[in-house]
């Protein structure tokens, strides 16, 4: 029976597979981006509107 990966296993084993080491840095910031989406909603967004 085959082992199920997660999708975090996959990709980096296809960026390390495959050397596509440029990924990297956009999956970075996307998750950064969706990680301020998600804060801004939450009481912590008048700390995160003063940085920009």
């Amino acid at each position: 029976m085959a082992r199920r990966r997660s999708f975090i296993a996959e990709l980096f084993d296809f960026i390390l597979s495959n050397k596509t080491y440029f990924i990297a840095p956009i999956i970075i910031v996307l998750l950064l981006v969706g990680a301020l989406i998600i804060l801004g909603g939450t009481k912590a967004a008048p700390f995160i509107y003063t940085l920009f």
